[in-house]
């Protein structure tokens, strides 16, 4: 048998349990026709890039199959049916990855500045002083705006 990743997006408007049933929907049709389905990541309600089908965000799902061609086949030809998949998309892979996805690895963001002001000086423009090259402004005189004469 191949071993197979596969995403799908669901709509935005179903809720996670409704999420859940599909995944248990498809790990069934893929458990019937002689498969496995080893991880089963949620990544939850995300934004999408561009609309599609009038949803701006997508519930995304990663599913590791071990199963037959005819098995993917099939789920996807069910997943083409049914109006809460949005987009869907599986992968032949040589072998399946340990641990978390790259999605579901927590980034060190430790590294980057702060919003609550803990931010390298930038050279803001509060604490510039005057500007050497304008001089003092109050020697000058006035000229009256063309505009105005």
């Amino acid at each position: 048998m191949a071993l197979y990743e596969h995403v799908f997006l669901a709509r935005q408007d179903i809720t996670p349990q409704q999420v859940d049933g599909l995944v248990e929907q498809y790990k069934g049709v893929i458990e019937a026709n002689g498969g496995k389905v080893g991880r089963v990541e949620n990544w939850g309600l995300k934004s999408l890039t561009y609309r599609i089908k009038k949803n701006r965000k997508a519930h995304y799902v990663l599913m590791d199959i071990d199963a037959p061609a005819p098995a993917v086949h099939e789920v996807e030809r069910q997943m083409r049916i049914n109006e809460d998949i949005l987009r869907y998309m599986t992968i032949a892979v040589e072998k399946h990855e340990e641990g978390p996805s790259a999605m579901m690895q927590k980034r060190d963001r430790d590294d980057r500045p702060r919003r609550d002001g803990d931010r390298p000086d930038r050279g803001g423009f509060g604490d510039r002083g005057p500007r050497p090259d304008r001089g003092d402004r109050e020697d000058r005189p006035r000229r009256p705006r063309e505009d105005r004469a």
